[in-house]
């Protein structure tokens, strides 16, 4: 067999971030990256100075250099024996990472004006990179698919995230310098898989974190102590007894036909026209000796939205991936001559759900020893309980322990940025802990790229749901609150209120040109240190009045408060102690303060736009809306 000769595989070469096109933060210490032969002596130039290094075992090199203040065209290049390599059109600039889930990852052919706004979108001093979706079970040195830079053009632009893609044109009209945006989203993800481990140890899931990487190196063990996890979970929440499961080949459960593969919503069946909850499978498996021995491989399509797979009562393996097809590999010792029962549990939340296959590709594959369709013969059971909570594996995408920070986040190294911009939250309500899940991923991101005060700007969420004609209770409105929270004790954090850009019919807002402006003006804040307001305006605290009523004060405030289509202030509502006890009540400005007269009922909290899409008229002169907030009335003394 020939050997290749190491030159003609070796010839040095930079990470992404360090390509054509690309925007380097001025200002902050660089560290070039990139990889060339294993132990091979190697120089770096950067702008006026060179370094020389040499890579490690495995070919890759690291040169640091100084800051440089000077923003504009510089050289960058790699020379060694195996050859030579330089980045072309390279910029001294400043650079913004963003990430979060679908609102964020929204490409700008999507969003509203898409036609005009790509086609007036050149702009060479603008570079864009958009980081391909990966998920892995350890942080990444490499990119699994190696992004690039390219200059805001029609072709780019059109691809790129819609908010990012404006906040960093806007941020070009002040900054006056280049500017290298990243976009690096994941559609439906929650904060957790955008965590590190350090991040996940600091909130309390150092044993998840763990798990992963166990993953990484076992899958079965993994897998075994997953399912483990899930089965605890499922035997306290429902009170089975060991052995009398649903899982369980002869568990006693009265099983009905399937009557197709796909969503159960389509059936036709009265009880699942409209069910989110869980739906437990059975199918039996005739096996040969041989089949038995085969290692083997089970494909069902798609599991919509989470399936957990057992076969004998063993347990197989859950999706991990979102709405992609599932493919299980069967543990050893799981099969066996004869008679199997397979037992698939399938939990929907949203939506259509089920086993959604499509049938065709829905088999037991058994290597030399064949094929086995299971595209047919199912039996189902509607789970006479669907507790809420249930464990998903923390390898998976979207709802991970850190998957998506290993992958996505990881192989950028120690780049040097200028702020991040964070869009998520809407797959995190009504989960605990947002704050502090927030703060330990700011932290680690920050050790990461090098810079302890790194402003990040998050987007409180948009409105979305129906309109509440009555006061209600809205994990909504708490996610926004929290989400301010979050912001607001961090001294480089920053929010940008987007409650009055949303739709109530659509969780994706096509209105992102204005969240991009919201975005360039908080950080112009935060980053740029500019005096304005770095939250936009908030309630501070509420006191109470001698009619029963409060006074609510501001912070965060441009100018005065005014309202809009009304002379008085909508969407307050004064609250007893009692569930229930919130109603409507107008307010009245008085410059920077909101008067809510008494209505002869308790008040002890007072609410503004509590609900999943309110109609909101108060705004300071920026104009930037009051968003939702919920205070403790503080008595006069």
């Amino acid at each position: 067999m020939a050997i290749t000769p190491l030159s003609a595989w070796a010839t040095p070469r930079f990470d992404p971030m360090f390509g054509d096109h690309a925007v380097i933060q001025r200002d902050h210490p660089v560290v070039v990256t990139g990889q060339a032969g294993p132990d091979e002596m190697i120089a770096i130039t950067f702008g006026s100075e060179t370094r020389t290094v040499r890579t490690d075992r495995k070919g890759r090199f690291e040169a640091a250099f100084a800051p440089i203040s000077a923003t504009g065209p510089v050289r960058l290049e790699a020379r060694a024996a195996s050859g030579s390599v330089a980045a072309q059109d390279v910029a001294v600039g400043d650079v913004f990472l963003c990430s979060g889930q679908s609102n964020m990852e929204l490409e700008v052919r999507n969003a509203q004006d898409a036609t005009t706004q790509i086609r007036t979108s050149a702009d060479q001093q603008l570079r864009l990179m958009l980081v391909p979706r990966a998920m892995a079970d350890e942080p990444l040195r490499d990119f699994p698919q190696a992004p690039s830079w390219r200059p805001a053009a029609p072709d780019s632009v059109a691809v790129f995230s819609a908010t990012c893609f404006y906040m960093a044109r806007e941020l070009r009209k002040t900054a006056k310098v280049p500017v290298g945006a990243i976009a690096s989203s994941w559609g439906g993800s929650r904060i957790s898989p955008w965590m590190g481990a350090r991040a996940q140890a600091a909130v309390g899931q150092g044993a998840q974190s763990a798990l992963v990487s166990l993953h990484g190196r076992d899958p079965f063990a993994a897998e075994r102590a997953a399912s483990a996890q899930w089965e605890a979970w499922w035997r306290k929440e429902s009170g089975d007894a060991p052995g009398k499961e649903p899982w369980q080949p002869d568990s006693g459960i009265a099983w009905t036909p399937v009557p197709r593969i796909g969503a159960w919503e389509e059936w036709g069946v009265p009880a699942l026209a409209a069910f989110n909850g869980m739906v437990w499978y059975r199918r039996e498996i005739d096996l040969t000796p041989a089949q038995a021995r085969a290692t083997g491989q089970v494909s069902l399509g798609l599991l919509d939205d989470v399936g957990r797979v057992w076969i004998n009562g063993k347990p197989v393996g859950m999706s991990a991936r979102s709405w992609q097809p599932s493919r299980f590999d069967v543990p050893p010792g799981v099969l066996q001559p004869g008679r199997n029962v397979m037992i698939v549990n399938v939990q929907d939340g949203y939506a259509s759900g089920g086993l959604s296959g499509p049938a065709g590709v829905m088999t037991l594959s058994l290597g030399q020893a064949g094929d086995v369709p299971l595209g047919d013969g199912w039996r189902y059971a509607v789970a006479t309980r669907s507790p809420p909570g249930a464990p998903r594996v923390p390898w998976s995408d979207t709802t991970g322990t850190g998957t998506l920070y290993n992958g996505m986040i990881a192989p950028l190294g120690a780049i040097g940025l200028k702020g991040v911009a964070w869009y998520q939250g809407e797959s995190d309500v009504d989960l605990p802990g947002y704050a502090d899940r927030m703060q330990a991923m700011m932290a680690d991101w920050r050790r990461q790229f090098g810079s302890p005060d790194l402003p990040f700007v998050a987007v409180q969420l948009a409105g979305y749901g129906d309109p509440a004609t009555t006061p209600v209770d809205s994990g909504w409105a708490v996610m926004r609150q929290v989400q301010y929270q979050a912001m607001a004790r961090d001294d480089h954090g920053g929010l940008a209120t987007a409650i009055d850009l949303g739709d109530p019919f659509d969780i994706h807002p096509g209105e992102k040109q204005e969240v991009g402006r919201r975005l360039a003006r908080a950080m112009r804040a935060v980053a740029y240190g500019e005096p304005i307001s770095r939250t936009g305006p908030q309630a501070a605290r509420a006191t109470a009045t001698a009619d029963g009523g409060a006074v609510i004060d501001f912070t965060g405030l441009t100018g005065g408060l005014h309202t809009r289509s009304a002379a008085q202030a909508i969407g307050f509502e004064l609250c007893g102690a009692a569930a229930g006890s919130c109603r409507f009540v107008s307010g009245r400005i008085e410059g920077g303060r909101v008067i809510l007269n008494g209505d002869g009922q308790p008040a002890v909290r007072v609410r503004h736009a509590w609900a999943g899409s309110p109609v909101v008229n108060l705004y300071d002169e920026a104009p930037l809306p009051v968003g939702s907030f919920e205070l403790p009335i503080l008595q006069m003394r």
